[in-house]
């Protein structure tokens, strides 16, 4: 069945758009979502998609020319459909020889000695004394288009300067594209009342450089990274957590035993595990076709190596000890730094840690390593005013922000998740319940 194709709205202040370029012509075929045509609005030069499949039967409005939005500029159909009853229903397309023009103001009125003046020095002069503009057609009269006399307006040029490379002289869009390009003539130097040397700068030379070939790490992180910023749509959750309680139950086990060597990290690993069985709707990835939800959870822990960034996973977290988590991350992160991690020790991580605190950043987010739903960056912790029963205290705070996958988690869900994984960390005897 044939189809209107109408001028859209293209942005929230368009009444009217231009149509700049027909990416398809009469009797192509088109399919839905496919561009269609570039549009001038009074924003920006966008994409029109098309909204039914089929062939391009008939162009009403050709490039150039405008339309105010919902008017029929085109028709999609069946090859041999009969389309005269739409056609005949769309408004007649301005004429070509008809663009929108700007009139030029009219000059004042010269005093009759300027008149006589002007008669005698200015024999080539126009009946109204004034000169011809080469820029200008029809009897002085500019042939514009809105957006082409909206971007000069605010770029500052003369239209009278140009001449128009659209039908008739009409000046258009990439006109005053092609003078906006064009290097600006540099002020004449003021006179001097004597000559004056100029000062001659030594020329620097271009720094040097050298080229190294990229390692097979980094090409996997920068493979992976644009799969995942751009593609998967990213929101960021931020939270401060007092960290006093965690600091002290650190401090005290390892006063215990100190081979243990427990760090903070390995409590928020603890506890990210904690809050993953808590919040399962979290400990989970985009499969494109379906959403996968893991049983536990397998916690990847950014290491900074020589080449980059590694990720080893510390599998069932939930399930480990404390000591466990604090010797395995030692041992995988020793092995990542000397290259000696096997495949299947830093892939398939449910969730992930980066913690740059012990740099001195206090807070950033972090991109997610595809197909994991999150990841969690934590800043450094440090002592801080804060208000706690009227009175101002200081505490050490932590903030940590959450990056996370929208196709899989909510901002609630992850809201929540962040709710426990505070509430457990401000509180580590949680974790012994």
């Amino acid at each position: 069945m044939a189809t209107k194709v109408i001028m859209p709205k293209l942005s929230p202040t368009m009444e009217e758009g231009q149509i700049s370029r027909w990416l398809k012509k009469e009797g192509d075929k088109v399919s839905m979502g496919e561009p269609l045509a570039e549009i001038d609005t009074d924003k920006a030069t966008m994409e029109m998609q098309a909204l039914a499949n089929g062939v391009l039967r008939k162009i009403l409005i050709n490039e150039g020319q405008s339309a105010p939005l919902g008017q029929t500029i085109a028709v999609i159909g069946e090859p041999n459909e009969d389309i005269a009853a739409l056609v005949s229903e769309a408004p007649a397309a301005p004429a070509k020889e008809e663009p929108k023009k700007l009139e030029e103001p009219a000059a004042p009125p010269p005093p009759p000695q300027a008149k006589a003046a002007a008669a005698s020095a200015q024999p080539a002069s126009g009946v109204d004394g004034r000169q011809p503009q080469a820029a200008t057609a029809d009897s002085g009269r500019l042939i514009v288009s809105p957006l082409a006399a909206r971007m000069a307006a605010e770029a500052g040029i003369d239209l009278r300067s140009l001449q128009g490379s659209g039908p008739g002289g009409r000046i258009i869009k990439k006109d005053i594209e092609a003078a906006i390009s064009q290097p600006k003539a540099a002020p004449a130097p003021a006179a001097f009342p004597r000559a004056v040397e100029p000062r001659q700068f030594p020329q620097a030379a271009a720094s040097g450089y050298r080229d190294e070939p990229a390692t097979e790490i980094r090409k996997v992180i920068a493979k992976r990274l644009v799969t995942s910023l751009g593609p998967v749509p990213h929101f960021f959750l931020t939270t401060e957590i007092e960290m006093d309680r965690a600091a002290e139950m650190r401090k005290g086990i390892n006063a215990l035993d100190p081979d243990l060597k427990i760090s903070i990290n390995d409590i928020i690993i603890k506890v990210v595990a904690a809050a993953l069985i808590q919040h399962p709707e979290v400990n989970a990835s985009f499969q494109e076709k379906f959403i996968r939800y893991y049983e536990h959870a397998d916690v990847g822990v950014a290491v900074a190596i020589q080449d980059g960034l590694i990720t080893p996973v510390v599998r069932s977290a939930d399930q480990k000890s404390l000591s466990e988590i604090a010797a395995e991350v030692r041992e995988l992160a020793e092995r990542a730094r000397s290259r000696k991690l096997k495949p299947e020790e830093y892939t398939g991580a449910s969730f992930s840690i980066s913690n740059l605190g012990m740099f001195g950043i206090d807070e950033f987010t972090a991109v997610i390593n595809p197909p994991e739903g999150a990841i969690l960056a934590v800043g450094a912790m440090s002592p801080k005013p804060v208000v706690r029963d009227n009175e101002i205290v200081i505490r050490q705070i932590m903030r940590v922000t959450m990056s996370c996958d929208h196709r899989v988690i909510d901002g609630a869900t992850g809201a929540r998740f962040l709710q426990t994984f505070k509430k457990i960390l401000e509180n580590p005897l949680y974790l012994v319940v």
